[in-house]
């Protein structure tokens, strides 16, 4: 099996390697957007851009790093548009939109309350912490990776991990109260 960054030089000459390193990414990009925006159908517009972009930039991809970095780079400057934008958020009432058999509407409130609540959480912590959480957390990169997204030493990133978690953990013990 080939890696991404083999995948990643195909793919500037197939689209059928760019394919793949979609579908092997796709979790991760969501994962990251969702985490960080909050809501579902924003953070599969900003996944889809993600994609859009890094299939037309795929050429400027050199290597010298995971391509799974440079790929959720991409998504970190799609996130900090959107910020910049602030888009309205859509009600927890849209939610009830999306038909998915396999999952119960319960669950998928469930799922949903639990999103809103983790969105809400990462929004109350420093830009930077909540960056670094989201990039290792949801994206599952690892520290060396954030670091290189983020232009920080792993160092950093560990510590702004740590800083970060320890944080939402006071945040959630006083909403559980």
């Amino acid at each position: 099996m080939k890696s991404d960054e083999e995948l990643a030089q195909e793919a500037q000459q197939s689209s059928e390697a760019f394919a793949e390193l979609y579908r092997r990414n796709l979790k991760a990009v969501y994962s990251y957007h969702l985490a960080r925006i909050g809501n579902i159908h924003d953070a599969q517009d900003l996944t889809s851009q993600t994609f859009l972009v890094a299939q037309e930039a795929i050429s400027s991809f050199q290597g010298r790093g995971k391509f799974a970095a440079w790929l959720l780079g991409i998504a970190r400057r799609k996130t900090a548009d959107y910020f910049r934008r602030k888009r309205p958020t859509l009600p927890l009432e849209a939610a009830s939109q999306i038909v998915d058999g396999s999952i119960s509407p319960d669950e998928l409130v469930a799922r949903q309350l639990s999103l809103e609540q983790i969105a809400q959480a990462l929004s109350l912590l420093t830009p930077e912490r909540a960056e670094a959480v989201a990039l290792q957390i949801f994206a599952g990169l690892s520290a060396i990776e954030v670091a290189q997204v983020m232009g920080k030493s792993e160092a950093a990133v560990k510590m702004l991990v740590c800083r970060a978690l320890k944080d939402l953990r006071k945040y959630l013990e006083t909403k559980c109260e």
